[in-house]
């Protein structure tokens, strides 16, 4: 089916609620950026981030008013050295592809790739095209769609409760589990309830998509949406993590664009499979995180080497004693989870 065969049912949609309605959609798409504006304005500068700049009075400041206490000067000084040896550092691209590196670096790309290999935004950004094509009325779709956002919010703060108590690994193995019989929940239903002599869908079978799609949304908003960018973030090093944190975002928008460029041809092309190949990709990712992440919960950077990669089956082999430098050994680097939570 032709690419604007999907954008006019889009822009349908949009205008269905009113002549106006698109206007409005695109007012209420900007209120939660008026809200990131007025959010940065209150915004501190950490202690890494003054420190990192100079700004040594202002940056035991702000570690006093985070730990609630004036003894902080053995984690000053930790941050100050940390800080040094990330200025020392002055090809950080080039240490991301040292061998001791390539754990940490692997598992960004990874998780950042499966991220998007999930089909989320796949259906956040086509929920009305593929709600209408299951036979809901423009109007409904719409409406579903506003519920879907509604899940996602919602859901977020379950992990941000829930990701301390039960650790990451939990938590994207069980949404995975969720996320994959969603897919094939959502498969099933396209494969028989949804044919080419017709185009509408039973009431109760449309309440059934809904909820499917719902817990699919639900499942990945309080693990694979979050902890893909938690589990880098508190396991980069000072010296590497704005290098890291680049490759991080780049795949994610990468791997973006790649699925939403596709996925409407998918969409024509595989029917009900597209759920199907979706699943397999949760599938994988799943074994990837049994086999090959490790547990990060509280456990500081500098003790990361010994307690996580040089006891991991897999990834001890790139922890060799050769490796023994402040990069990857987190020496006099500060625990990222222990200035943030």
């Amino acid at each position: 089916m032709p690419l604007y065969t999907y954008q006019n049912n889009w822009f349908s949609t949009l205008c269905s609620i009113h002549p106006w309605g698109w206007r409005l959609s695109l007012s209420l798409a900007g209120f939660p950026a008026m809200l990131l504006t007025l959010g940065a304005l209150f915004m501190v500068d950490t202690p890494n981030s003054l420190i990192e700049r100079g700004h040594l009075v202002e940056g035991k400041v702000v570690l006093k008013k985070i730990r609630g206490t004036n003894n902080v000067e053995s984690e000053f000084n930790e941050i100050v050295e940390a800080s040094r040896i990330a200025h020392d550092v002055k090809h950080p691209f080039c240490s991301l592809l040292q061998r001791r590196n390539r754990p940490l670096l692997t598992i960004t790309v990874m998780l950042q790739m499966f991220q998007q290999l999930t089909g989320i935004n796949a259906i956040m950004f086509y929920a009305p095209v593929l709600l209408t094509t299951l036979g809901f009325k423009t109007e409904a779709s719409l409406y579903t769609t506003v519920i879907t956002g509604a899940v996602n919010v919602l859901s977020t703060l379950v992990s941000m409760y829930t990701v301390d108590r039960v650790g990451r690994r939990m938590l994207l193995l069980d949404a995975s589990m969720q996320m994959f019989l969603s897919l094939v929940a959502m498969a099933v239903v396209m494969r028989t309830k949804v044919t080419d002599r017709s185009d509408v869908i039973d009431h109760n079978w449309a309440i059934m998509v809904v909820i499917i799609i719902c817990n699919f949304v639900s499942s990945f908003s309080w693990s694979w949406g979050p902890l893909g960018w938690l589990i880098p973030s508190e396991t980069f090093p000072l010296e590497t993590r704005s290098a890291r944190q680049s490759i991080c975002v780049c795949t994610n928008l990468l791997f973006t664009f790649v699925i939403a460029q596709v996925f409407l041809s998918m969409l024509c092309h595989l029917k009900s499979f597209i759920f199907v190949f979706f699943s397999v990709c949760v599938a994988i990712m799943s074994l990837f995180v049994l086999f090959f992440l490790p547990e990060t919960k509280n456990i500081p950077i500098e003790k990361m080497v010994e307690r996580v990669w040089k006891q991991h089956w897999f990834w001890k082999r790139f922890m060799n004693e050769g490796c023994n430098n402040h990069a990857i050994s987190g020496e006099g680097t500060p625990s990222t989870v222990s200035l943030y939570s």
